[in-house]
């Protein structure tokens, strides 16, 4: 049966506290089309309603409604539909080099004769500066203020750059340094749940992308969110639909009560490690189930953060009481609150405890979670408490009899960062970390002297509940001061370590440790010369940095001894869950966030003091190591770039499984012997001026220098690890970027060959910028994560996927053949099958085909433009005319 829209909108009206509004009625919608919305999952209603709206824009048409209107939990349409969501979502290490390329765009569509006024945020885009801050100050109370001010110092002119933004721009604010961290800002007080245009008096779902792979802890509110790349976030910013297809949706059936003692990050990384297994890649997670009101909205928001860790494109919360008590206490406006629990239950978007239709039910049963890590390496590998010791051995080869646990030593704790929108975000975890470090000051115990500690909190809302239940100054007295209201440790920003531990962890080749109540743990991410990372709450991270090892069983060993030599244990120090409750309900209170939030985009003296050019175009500084003009659009015009053969191509980077964004464009440090350091180098900047990848993202020079640069990069080309290659004209080993540069010279296309899921991680666009301006033409791949993937082809690089079954390995691919491409020069037909012919070394020939991961039509566009801003220019620019 085909859809009947009977000439209608579908427009509906409801009276609200601020007046009569319209909205679009996706219940009368499948009424009139005898479709039962209660059998739609929650996640898919929000898709449905949002082009039934984009249909009155002329956006979507009738078929893009039939395809999510008819959404059938045993067959999913293929075919892609727009999708416009209601705000972008940035943070300064991805939102500067998407200002960076909006600043280009408007010098491209300046010199065709065009206002540059016309590349412009049309949907509502706020920025939030979380990225910067580094703990270089720690265990201090001056420390917050020493960090900020060093801060200010690296980044002024990546500051400048978005002040000049945020004048140039309409409809793109920006938060300044030291407010929080996006996600739990966007969380406690950007999201409304419900939006509302006074100019076309209408109401509709809060929808958003934003450039970090964690917005989707947005979903634990009910607001549809996802991690795009910054390609994909300026393309929405200027307009563009994002083009999705109809998802799977996966319903995890939440029963069983919590036991006590269970956190939320206990929870998050069972289900973590749980959907990692059942395989959940680019599709929708919706959770329900008679235990769903059992989480808070706190603990929800753990869940949806941590969503790219489980592998799902979200991870959906509907509407609930729950989440309206969350509105309640965070201060939202009594109108809000009112529009968002009136809307939701008048549209059929509040959760009433009846289970819709999904792909397939995941039983998750609570009361079997227990207390744990996730380490050392990935966030899927969770571990009890008693299994720590025994895991850190297996990995590094070690025993019981090799390790000195009075002692800086293997399995030593060099860090414990209570860090992260993941676990800051929960009262629940915060006082708990709280009320142990006020237990054990009070039993004389605290942080072993190599134990590097620190507090990030995501928003001020926590330094002021903490302080109202007199908890900070148990934290500072162990160690833990607040460093900075920012990211930290959880993205690399750790800071360096104390010079004598960093000098004896190098000198003894020791495998240290360390543990952060972050959502990652990937290799090289937390500190270079930290090789175990372990995911963990904010308590336990207390209780690691008092036993100042992973070397240690919490279910029986001593954490510490007292003065008079009496061991201390996990339970003399772990608080109750009703002194945590007790304690929460006496020191919260909305007034906290109304406070603080009233002035969320002034920002701090130093903020204030930063000056910028108001004009419509940015002033490129040439001699700046922080900003440059991105290459991309020199010499753009409106006609085709012309598709070139790919043939006589040579391997830059063979891989292997699991290789992440940050192995491929890392976020840290900068080494100095590194070709991106001696780029610094030669431009006079100081060692300790280096700052960090993440904060050069403004500069191409710099970043195609780090591309493949993470110390811990495993390049089977080349036995060392690191940013080492083969050029094969030559056979010579040389750095990356120069064995780049050579094949340049000679014109010669480039493949990365990897494993699976190759990508996965943050949403970095860099990891995708980087290999193309390498010469990276294609990445063959036995799988790709969903971010990278589109960012992949947002660049004009081809991802093709080995057919099942088939693996380099298997293929006999060693990465030191000739690779011809067949047909990527002509017309792009979405998921066909592409050949592949291989010029062995010994002169063999070998012949196979691949899938090719151009999904959609729209994709194929983007390709042929060369890219999606190329496609997006092109269309602005036409339609100017």
């Amino acid at each position: 049966m085909s859809l009947s829209l009977n000439n209608k909108n579908y427009k509906n009206h409801i009276n609200l506290q601020e007046g009569e509004r319209a909205f679009y009625d996706i219940g009368s919608l499948a009424s009139d089309n005898k479709i039962d919305i209660k059998k739609l999952p929650f996640s898919i209603r929000v898709l449905l309603e949002n082009v039934l709206r984009s249909h009155d824009m002329n956006i979507s048409n009738e078929q893009h409604i039939e395809q999510l209107l008819r959404w059938d939990k045993n067959s999913v349409p293929e075919k892609e539909f727009p999708y416009m969501p209601g705000r972008v979502l940035l943070q300064d290490f991805t939102g500067v080099p998407v200002v960076v390329d909006l600043a280009a765009m408007r010098d491209a569509v300046s010199k065709l004769g065009v206002d540059a006024s016309i590349i412009n945020p049309i949907v509502r885009s706020d920025l939030v500066i979380d990225h910067s801050v580094q703990v270089d100050s720690f265990a201090k109370n001056s420390s917050l203020e020493l960090n900020i001010s060093r801060e200010f110092e690296r980044n002024e002119e990546r500051y400048k750059l978005l002040k000049w933004a945020q004048n140039a721009f309409s409809n793109f604010l920006v938060v300044p340094p030291g407010t929080g961290i996006v996600h739990q800002v966007n969380l406690e007080n950007l999201a409304e749940i419900v939006l509302s245009s006074t100019e076309k008096n209408i109401i509709y779902p809060d929808t958003c992308v934003g450039t970090d792979s964690h917005t989707t802890m947005i979903n634990a509110v009910g607001v549809l969110g996802w991690g795009v790349g910054g390609i994909e976030a300026e393309a929405v910013m200027l307009g563009q639909p994002y083009y999705m297809q109809v998802p799977e949706v996966v319903g995890v059936n939440l029963f069983g009560d919590i036991n006590e003692g269970t956190t939320a990050t206990d929870i998050v990384l069972a289900i973590v490690e749980k959907l990692r297994k059942v395989g959940v890649v680019e599709k929708f997670v919706e959770f329900f189930g008679p235990s769903l009101g059992k989480l808070s909205l706190t603990d929800r928001a753990t869940i949806s953060n941590m969503a790219p860790e489980y592998g799902a494109t979200c991870g959906f919360f509907p509407v609930d009481e729950r989440t309206i008590d969350y509105l309640k206490i965070t201060g939202r406006d009594k109108k809000i609150i009112d529009r968002v629990k009136k809307y939701n239950k008048e549209n059929n978007l509040f959760y009433d405890g009846i289970a819709p239709d999904f792909t397939k039910i995941v039983d998750f049963d609570l009361s079997e979670v227990k207390s744990s890590l996730a380490g050392p390496k990935r966030p899927q590998d969770r571990l009890l408490l008693s299994d720590v010791k025994t895991n850190f051995y297996e990995n590094f080869n070690l025993s019981s009899d090799q390790i000195n646990t009075s002692k800086l030593d293997n399995g030593s704790v060099v860090i414990a960062a209570i860090t992260s929108c993941t676990n800051t975000s929960n009262p629940n975890v915060m006082v708990g970390a709280g009320l142990i470090a006020r237990n054990a000051y009070m039993k004389g115990i605290k942080p072993k002297n190599w134990v590097k500690t620190s507090l990030a909190p995501g928003s001020k809302v926590v330094s002021k509940y903490l302080e109202a239940a007199g908890l900070d100054k148990y934290l500072n007295n162990i160690g833990f001061q607040t460093v900075g209201y920012g990211c930290t440790t959880c993205i690399g920003n750790s800071g360096p370590l104390p010079q004598k531990i960093a000098e004896e962890v190098e000198q003894k080749e020791l495998s240290v440790s360390a543990v952060l109540s972050g959502n990652r743990n990937f290799e090289g991410r937390v500190h270079p010369q930290v090789k175990a990372n372990y995911l963990a709450s904010p308590m336990l991270v207390v209780l690691y940095a008092l036993a100042g090892t992973v070397n240690i069983d919490f279910t029986k060993d001593p954490i510490s001894y007292d003065e008079k030599g009496n061991p201390i244990y996990l339970e003399n120090l772990w608080p109750s869950s009703e002194e945590i409750e007790n304690t929460i309900q006496k020191s919260l209170t909305s007034d906290m966030f109304i406070e603080e939030y009233k002035s969320v985009f002034e920002g701090p003296k130093e903020w204030k003091k930063l000056t910028s050019n108001k004009s419509d175009k940015f002033n490129w500084e040439p001699d700046s190591t922080y900003i440059q003009k991105p290459p991309y659009f020199e010499d753009f015009d409106l006609s085709l770039p012309e598709k070139n053969i790919i043939e006589g191509a040579r391997c830059l980077v063979k891989l292997s499984n699991s290789v992440t964004t940050d192995h491929i464009s890392p976020a840290g440090s900068i080494p100095q012997s590194a070709p991106s350091g001696q780029l610094l180098i030669s431009s006079d900047v100081p060692r300790f001026e280096f700052n960090s990848y993440g904060s050069r993202r403004g500069n191409h020079n710099v970043m195609v220098r780090g591309t493949f640069g993470n110390i811990r990069l495993r390049n089977q080309l080349v036995e060392d690890e690191g940013d080492w290659t083969i050029h094969f004209p030559t056979n010579e080993k040389m750095r990356i970027f120069e064995a780049s540069e050579k094949y340049l010279e000679s014109n010669t296309p480039l493949v990365v060959i990897a494993g699976k899921e190759y990508g996965t991680g943050s949403s970095r666009d860099w990891a995708a910028k980087g290999p193309a301006l390498l010469g990276v033409k294609v990445v063959i791949a036995e799988s790709f994560e969903r971010i990278h993937r589109s960012n992949l082809v947002g660049m004009g690089i081809i991802p093709l996927q080995f057919l099942r079954n088939e693996t380099p390995e298997i293929l006999g691919l060693d990465g030191s053949g000739i690779y011809d491409f067949q047909g990527l020069e002509k017309t792009i037909i979405p998921n066909s099958n592409i050949k592949v012919n291989v010029t062995k070394l010994n002169g063999e020939k070998l012949e196979f085909n691949t899938l090719i991961r151009i999904d959609t039509e729209i994709e194929a566009q983007y390709f042929y433009n060369g890219g999606l801003l190329p496609f997006v220019l092109r269309k602005m620019v036409k339609e100017s005319k």
